[in-house]
């Protein structure tokens, strides 16, 4: 029992040890060994130092101003800590030592755990991408998007077939458009059983233009910085929603200007490098050239997902979703479209739309075809507790 003990201690000493990095004041007096002590290397070149190390240095320093020493740090942190904690550890040396221009190299993109947050970081250095890094960027974007796909693809087309099914359903069907089976669930209080037969007194079935297209949805998307992760996973989802038959997809990419996507919307990697991520914002400016492609409001769906910091007239703003709601169309406000919780947002724009019937909130990727599977209905919309 005693070993047991004794055994519980040095494991909480161990662990203390890790945490506090060895500092001669932290008071465990533990010293690592073999894997412990490569560990503890690893994380002490990422976050063993202050701005300005013990010897003045910079803290880059930690982990050497080069794309070779760089790489054979992300193959250690990727040889001692699991996937999750390689991507947290990756984002903490691209911000803390400013490792941005070094994944303009191929051997450190060839190197890195590929996840949204790294893509996002990509598309900001887009612009100043050599040729020679450009194809190891799409290929590590690439893997990103096609995990994604995979992860989001079958429950967003089932959820929204379901919804367009359902409103597209008529009660006066000709015969060969009746739903038998909800015809029959609706209609089973008529059960008659001396006869062993249903009367339906209600036909439920499929309008007649069940394969031709029945809604339209214009995605319109604020690049701005602090959007990275949302303008990734809208991509794959305008990409989603533009290979169902019974959709018209738009993608509108905005900052001060207006970028539209949609003839891209085939590869959700051509339209992320068709993205300028950085700039300010102007959402007035992109919902007038939305609003102003849009023929069937009583069919049309308007996402917009920004963090509503409005660099434009921010009444005129206002007025366009006031219009675009009275003349019928569905408008959903999404703060965010990631899994990286509560966004920083502009409350008083917020505040605004919810007064006029849009209101905003953020929204998680698995969540999304909910959001829109209700919009296409016309039904309140599923918005999260706290929101």
């Amino acid at each position: 029992m005693t070993e047991v003990r004794d055994g519980e201690a040095s494991e909480r000493l161990r662990r203390w040890r890790l945490v506090l990095g060895g500092d001669t004041a932290d008071g465990t007096g533990y010293g690592l060994s073999g894997q412990d002590a490569a560990m503890d290397q690893t994380l002490s070149a990422l976050y063993g130092r202050d701005d300005k190390g013990p010897a003045g240095r910079d803290r880059a320093a930690g982990l050497g101003a080069s794309a070779p020493s760089v790489a054979r740090w992300l193959g250690d942190v990727r040889t001692y800590f699991p996937a999750s904690v390689v991507q947290v550890m990756q984002r903490d040396a691209i911000d803390r030592l400013g490792l941005s221009t070094l994944l303009l190299e191929p051997e450190m993109l060839e190197a890195v755990e590929a996840d949204v947050h790294l893509v996002g970081t990509l598309l900001s250095l887009n612009k100043a991408m050599p040729e020679t890094t450009r194809e190891t960027a799409r290929t590590v974007v690439r893997k990103v998007v096609d995990d994604l796909e995979k992860r989001l693809a079958s429950r967003t087309r089932a959820t929204l077939t379901g919804a367009l099914d359902r409103s597209a359903r008529v009660s006066r069907p000709r015969h060969h458009d009746i739903d038998w089976n909800r015809t029959i669930a609706a209609n089973l209080k008529h059960y008659l059983p001396e006869h062993g037969t249903v009367v339906p007194e209600r036909l439920v079935g499929y309008g007649r233009a069940a394969r031709s297209v029945r809604k339209d949805v214009v995605l319109c998307i604020d690049q701005s910085g602090s959007m990275a992760a949302s303008v990734v996973y809208a991509s794959v989802f305008g990409a989603v929603l533009a290979s169902m038959r019974s959709l018209t997809t738009r993608l509108v990419a905005f900052d001060t200007s207006v970028v539209d996507l949609t003839d891209q919307l085939d590869d959700p990697v051509d339209v992320l490098f068709g993205t300028q991520l950085g700039g300010g914002t102007d959402i007035n400016r992109a919902l007038a050239y939305c609003q102003a492609r849009i023929t069937r409001p009583a069919d049309t769906v308007v996402v917009l997902i920004s963090d509503l910091y409005e660099g434009g007239i921010r009444q005129e703003m206002l007025k366009r979703v006031a219009a675009m709601k009275a003349s019928g169309v569905q408008f959903v406000a999404l703060l965010a479209l990631s899994d990286e919780g509560a966004p920083a947002y502009d409350r008083e724009h917020a505040a605004a739309l919810a007064a006029l019937g849009a209101p905003a909130f953020a929204c998680t990727p698995d969540l999304f075809p909910e959001v829109m599977a209700a919009a296409i209905e016309k039904r309140p919309l599923p918005i999260p507790d706290g929101a």
